[in-house]
């Protein structure tokens, strides 16, 4: 895996854009395009999905935009389906429509293991580049009218919580739902068929998260250890130390060819 250094000609410390008192070189996003995407063939047998488009626009481009006029400009992509064709598009340091350039590492997990990592698998991997707060999105995710907001991130900066997650009303592909949510603010790891919401993949973390006591695995997964994110958050849930806030914007999980051309149809 390489893990691209920033640009030496920017100097992070004099970006107004961080926020929190850590390190400021590390990033404060991580978005997740991995995945092979098999529900989208043939689409994805020659195009990583994350490039795939909506109206034009590559779908985790509205998310590394998004999160740059929210302030957060310095970003972390893992990899490994076709990667190299992500990092060749973007590089290190892309000028993006409206919001000019921003600060890009690339986790390559199919270039350093030849598989993915799945999602807690990944995270850890990449741990060494992210901050003590980050952001985390899949990038097959629309959800334009999203606000990655510093006020959310101060305010979980300010709680006790390791974990906060964006849940949604369920969608038909997923009429049970994953996670339920308390009247104070708390995920919920409920059985079905309580009210459950669909998890929506935005989500705040705090490196505590993952530590090697609950995930197994040392930081920086040198071992190259592929692990799902759904246990370690119902373990942490169990213990209360997840909260969550409900989405009702837009927002479509495109799995499939069929929802893309539906996303494609619209205005």
């Amino acid at each position: 895996m390489r893990l691209n250094t920033l640009d030496s000609n920017l100097d992070p410390s004099s970006s107004k854009d961080w926020v929190g008192t850590d390190d400021q070189s590390l990033a404060k996003v991580m978005i997740l395009a991995a995945g092979r995407g098999e529900r989208m063939r043939p689409l994805t047998d020659q195009t990583p999905k994350p490039l795939l488009t909506v109206h034009d626009k590559p779908l985790m481009q509205w998310h590394m935009e998004a999160m740059a006029k929210a302030g957060f400009h310095d970003q972390l992509i893992n990899t490994a389906w076709l990667g190299a064709q992500i990092e060749s598009r973007y590089g290190l340091n892309p000028n993006l429509p409206e919001v000019g350039h921003i600060r890009l590492r690339y986790s390559h997990e199919g270039q350093a293991f030849g598989y993915a990592l799945e999602t807690a698998g990944g995270i850890v991997r990449a741990l060494p580049s992210l901050a003590a707060i980050f952001w985390v999105v899949a990038g097959d995710i629309y959800a334009p009218e999203f606000n990655f907001s510093m006020e959310q991130w101060q305010a979980f900066e300010r709680s006790t919580n390791l974990a906060h997650l964006w849940l949604v009303p369920n969608p038909a592909h997923n009429p049970g739902g994953d996670f339920g949510l308390s009247e104070d603010g708390q995920a919920l790891n409920l059985p079905k068929p309580n009210q459950l919401f669909t998890f929506s993949t935005f989500a705040l973390y705090k490196k505590e998260f993952f530590d090697p006591l609950w995930t197994g695995m040392p930081q920086g997964n040198p071992q190259g250890k592929a692990a799902p994110l759904a246990p370690l958050l119902r373990a942490a849930m169990d213990r209360g130390q997840v909260g969550a806030s409900l989405y009702t914007g837009p927002w479509t999980d495109v799995g499939t060819p069929e929802r893309l051309r539906e996303l494609n149809s619209k205005p």
